[in-house]
């Protein structure tokens, strides 16, 4: 108790700042580095015009911003304990504000690419410090509170995202996507330097910690960011460059297995690891982690497809695409609040099972998915999601916790949120490779049926081209008309049957979790206690 006393001294928000105050504020800046995961996705072809490259060219704008943001989460506990909290966490803010704006003036696609990997370098080392300082800010008993500010980010904003990037696109330009965060960064920084306390005396003690440990461990940086942003590269552009087909995949996904197989020994070995991964291996923390990997990739797939879906296949406008993800997001911010609630009374394990489940049915709703479907359909189907996610993210940022030690918080912080990052990667990647290799073998299948010795075949004919020289088209052109509507026909079903697969897919893996769900710990509820009383 002696060392989170000391450790909530040295970096938390506390003396006489209210800790709510402390938590809404940490949130907000959260909320924009989170957002900016999504926010440009809808832009790129706009980018692309505006800066004279192909989409296949600007689509890395996307992707140079995920791999620094997986290299500065690695980085960030020990920069965070070395400078303090409060100090890295602004210097990241402005760095990510300063990079957001020179996105916004970049003139060639190389300054841009540039300015997002700052971007990325400086949004990713707030997050994982935001949690840090709730974790330091609450006592344990109301962190499930505290953190339902921060989790109002987590699951909205990448919602927020691609709707108000799709009307900052269309109504003013693409910069706008980027500009926005200058004044937005601004007030952040402002209300943190005046929300946030750091001890001087505090910091100093934990660099001497540090310098006792070893100091920074570069190898162990290297190591993994080169693991994670070369499994980024892998699943971000996998399916555009035809996977093993491409040398340019081939020769990172052996970079990949090398940084790995080089990472695991060298940080099992160290005094001070880079990343602590024998933390993964505990049943509490590990089962949060893969529980976190599921939902993000639930969470970050569907917000990437479900718009896209209506888009080609229902005629939707970017905006109107968008706002199928807005009854959902304003159900997540009100559940988080109710989750917040819940979690001081309900065991994590239970609120997370639950959440899951929800989860998986509302991918089951979408299973029904066909041609006549209206905008309350997925409006629904994404408001059920929206139920069921916050009772996973906010139980599991709070079990995580459990049973570690104050100065490893950090870490946990760190591996949690590359946990969500990975996870919605890979979500979005066996998404996008479901739907593209499904789709093929649903074509071939359903062509195999269009075939004049087959009677259906024969009947729709008829009826089609009925129809068709009904409208005033001879029957050389009905005829005509009757073949490209039936390979539209063939196509919009096999693209509807291939979605069907991935929604299926999503619905499994969100079932597989919940046995790791009911293997946590229970935790005490409603009464004080250390954070490192249950050794993990």
């Amino acid at each position: 108790m002696a060392d989170e006393t000391q450790a909530g001294a040295a970096y938390a928000a506390s003396g006489a700042t209210n800790p709510w105050l402390v938590a809404l504020v940490v949130a907000f800046a959260a909320f924009m580095e989170v957002l900016d995961t999504t926010i440009v996705n809808v832009a790129l072809p706009h980018v692309a015009g505006g800066l004279g490259v192909s989409v296949d060219e600007a689509s890395w704008v996307v992707t140079t911003y995920l791999i620094a943001n997986a290299a500065a989460l690695v980085a960030s506990p020990f920069f965070g304990r070395w400078l303090g909290r409060k100090t890295f966490f602004i210097t990241c803010l402005a760095l990510f504000t300063a990079a957001s704006v020179a996105c916004g003036f970049a003139w060639n696609i190389e300054t841009l690419l540039l300015s997002r990997i700052l971007q990325g370098l400086g949004g990713g080392g707030m997050v994982p410090v935001s949690q840090s300082i709730l974790a330091e800010t609450f006592p344990p008993e109301n962190r499930g509170q505290g953190f339902a500010m921060f989790g109002v980010a987590v699951v909205v904003a990448p919602v927020i995202g691609p709707i108000l990037g799709g009307w900052l696109t269309e109504n003013w330009s693409w910069h706008w996507c980027f500009l926005i965060n200058g004044p937005v960064g601004l007030i952040a920084i402002a209300l943190i330097a005046s929300t946030l306390r750091q001890s001087a005396a505090a910091v100093a003690e934990a660099r001497r910690r540090l310098r006792q440990e070893g100091g920074f461990d570069l190898v162990g940086f290297l190591l993994v960011a080169t693991f994670l942003g070369s499994l980024e590269i892998m699943l971000d552009r996998g399916l555009i460059d035809d996977w093993f087909d491409s040398s340019f995949i081939v020769t990172v996904a052996i970079i990949c297995c090398l940084a790995f197989a080089l990472m695991v020994p060298w940080e099992l070995s160290r005094r001070s690891p880079m990343i602590d991964l024998r933390m993964v291996g505990t049943r509490q923390f590990g089962s949060c982690f893969i529980i976190m990997l599921a939902a993000g990739g639930t969470l970050l797939a569907t917000t990437q497809f479900l718009p896209l879906l209506v888009q080609n296949e229902f005629g939707y406008t970017a905006v109107w695409a968008g706002l199928i993800l807005t009854p959902g997001g304003l159900v997540a911010m009100g559940m988080m609040f109710v989750v917040g609630y819940l979690s001081g009374r309900i065991q994590p394990k239970y609120l997370i099972a639950i959440g899951t489940l929800i989860v998986a049915f509302s991918m089951h709703i979408l299973t029904a998915v066909y041609g006549d479907l209206d905008f309350w359909f997925f409006a629904i189907s994404r408001m059920v999601l929206s139920v069921g996610l916050p009772l996973v993210f906010l139980p599991i940022i709070t079990a995580s916790y459990e049973g570690i030690a104050p100065d490893k918080t950090d870490q946990a912080s760190a591996l949690i949120n590359s946990a969500r990052n990975t996870g919605g990667s890979i979500g979005i990647s066996l998404t996008a490779n479901i739907v593209a290799h499904r789709e093929q073998f649903h074509h071939s299948r359903l062509v195999e049926n269009v075939v004049p010795s087959n009677i259906s075949f024969q009947d729709t004919v008829q009826q089609v081209m009925s129809y068709f020289i009904g409208r005033g088209s001879s029957p050389q052109e009905a005829q005509g008309q009757v073949i490209a509507w039936i390979g539209d026909q063939v196509q919009t079903q096999a693209t509807f049957l291939a979605y069907v697969d991935a929604f299926w897919v999503l619905m499994l893996m969100s079932l597989a979790v919940i046995p790791l769900a009911l293997m946590l710990r229970n935790t005490p509820l409603g009464t004080r206690r250390g954070a490192g009383s249950h050794p993990a």
